[in-house]
């Protein structure tokens, strides 16, 4: 059984967060097997963001994200997929580009599995 904590600086202020898996079969650790989503601090370099390319951001909208952020830190986090360990993010556009503007290396997010059906299902 593997069980590490993660400390990540979040506004100023360290957050610990205990991750555990007593899983042998390749499981993602912290993602659990049942249906629902779990909340987990991720490193934005982590994040695939397949239709950033397609969109663009309201860049007021950013703005006032990045001081809300400063002030009160991420009150919702962004939703992400994973799929065969890799995580993909379709939505939270602007609190991710907040945050990458913020110079802050990981945000907070609600990650749920899928399969490669639903991947292929997000990028129609």
């Amino acid at each position: 059984m593997a069980n590490f904590v993660l400390q990540l600086p979040n506004n100023l202020r360290l957050r610990s967060f205990t991750v555990s898996s007593s899983s042998s079969n390749g499981a993602t650790p912290g993602v659990p097997q049942s249906a629902g989503p779990v909340i987990l601090e991720l490193p934005l370099d982590k994040i695939r963001r397949p239709l950033m390319r397609t969109r663009s951001n309201d860049q007021q909208k950013v703005k006032e994200l990045m001081d809300s952020i400063k002030e009160i830190g991420l009150q919702v986090p962004i939703d992400v997929l994973e799929v065969d360990g890799v995580y993909y993010g379709f939505s939270g556009c602007h609190r991710y580009e907040a945050h990458q503007q913020l110079g802050l290396l990981t945000i907070r997010c609600k990650i749920r599995r899928g399969t490669k059906e639903t991947l292929r299902h997000h990028l129609r």
